[in-house]
């Protein structure tokens, strides 16, 4: 077994031996001015008035952050870069990165469209998971009033059975075809009924392995006690809790809300709060491994390497299976790729869809970056770095 160096995480060779030195240059290009947190605001206003009025920016978009960050717009295309993860050992996370639909019609071609990806999945066992949002089955201000604790008309609660159904079908695929399915967290607001949804659905499908993951924000404060709970209810329920720990992604939407409401931020006050609670819920994972299946989805390199030292020093079978490590596709190749050549479950969250249709995703994953304190600088380092290794062969 290799040993564990403190600088793993250093190794770009590793990280970026996928990579051509065109696409490596054009990477640095993308992350330089995502880094540009004024030109990202600018840009995100601008792509989305240009989606409100139907300009055709879908072009643009394909050369530059969708090529980066999503897999493709076919499962064709896609199986190009699952083979090419396939290649340095690492997994594929799917996931139909449409957001943002309202209609009916929309909520049943996201279920077709996943149903098929599960399918696409059952026959490629390098595609580990398909990552879903429940806002992709059903209308958010639904989920908002059941948690503001309004009671639904009749019609609403028929809206709600068909939710459940879509999720049920999923669910059961999932189990059918031996792929798991993460549930995305989303607003807070809106959290409490998704995650009584996601707790029905691994109470029914979660008894021989874990089919059905909840995703829980760590940046709340709450979350910690959440697991906690959830832990307790698996284990007298006799069921594996599915658990995908991730920091968080609506931090800035989180406490702009909470200000203007007049209510207690559900956001930890400074980041070292959350760090803690990241990794003590880390601990609490492996350390109940008989009754947790865990995915540590992390782009910090600090978390990655306690998880990894953990591993070693509670003498875990590193190809363990109820330990995925996971990150973007597109970023944060320095962890997945050096995780994978020691031997860990390691994979990359792959969006994929019509470019037009994931537009919203890529905005959003624009303004995300730019609140995650010195991510593009980071990336933009290991970039420059191998850029110059290979330079100087």
């Amino acid at each position: 077994m290799t040993s564990i160096d403190k600088d793993i995480f250093e190794n770009t060779a590793v990280a970026f031996a996928h990579k051509t030195d065109t696409e490596l240059q054009k990477a640095k290009w993308l992350f330089s001015l995502i880094g540009n947190n004024k030109l990202v605001s600018l840009g995100t206003s601008l792509a989305d008035f240009a989606l409100k009025i139907h300009l055709p920016i879908s072009p643009l978009f394909r050369i530059t952050v969708y090529e980066h960050f999503c897999g493709g717009e076919t499962f064709d295309e896609c199986k190009q870069t699952i083979a090419k993860l396939h290649k340095s050992h690492v997994y594929a996370m799917l996931n139909y990165g449409v957001e943002l639909k309202e209609r009916e019609e929309d909520f049943d071609k996201t279920i077709e469209k996943n149903l098929e990806a599960l399918e696409f999945a059952g026959k490629n066992k390098d595609v580990k998971v398909l990552c879903i949002k429940i806002t992709g089955f059903g209308r958010f201000g639904l989920f908002e009033k059941m948690q503001a604790g309004k009671k639904l008309t009749k019609a609403e609660t028929e809206e709600l059975e068909r939710v459940k159904d879509r999720l049920d079908k999923i669910c059961q695929s999932a189990a059918k075809n031996d792929v798991s399915v993460y549930v995305d967290a989303e607003e807070s607001w809106i959290q409490d009924p998704l995650d009584e949804m996601v707790e029905d659905m691994m109470a029914k499908f979660n008894h021989k392995k874990a089919v059905v993951f909840n995703t829980l924000q760590l940046y709340r404060w709450d979350r910690l006690d959440y697991l906690h709970k959830q832990l307790k209810a698996s284990k007298s329920k006799g069921f594996i809790l599915g658990a995908k720990l991730v920091r968080g992604a609506y931090m800035e939407k989180e406490r702009d809300r909470a200000a203007q409401m007049g209510y207690n931020s559900p956001i930890h006050a400074d980041k070292d709060a959350v760090d803690k609670d990241f990794n003590i819920a880390m601990n609490l994972c492996l350390d109940n491994l008989d009754h947790v299946s865990v995915c540590i989805a992390s782009q910090s390199e600090e978390s990655n390497m306690l998880a990894v030292k953990q591993i070693d020093a509670k003498k875990i079978d590193r190809k363990h299976p109820h330990i995925l490590f996971s990150q973007l596709y597109g970023m944060g190749d320095n962890i997945t790729f050096n995780l994978a050549r020691l031997g860990f479950n390691a994979s990359k969250y792959l969006p994929y869809g019509p470019v037009k249709d994931v537009i919203p995703y890529l905005i959003r994953r624009a303004q995300e970056n730019t609140s995650v304190s010195g991510q593009m600088g980071r990336e933009l380092r290991l970039l420059t770095t191998e850029i110059q290794r290979r330079k100087q062969k």
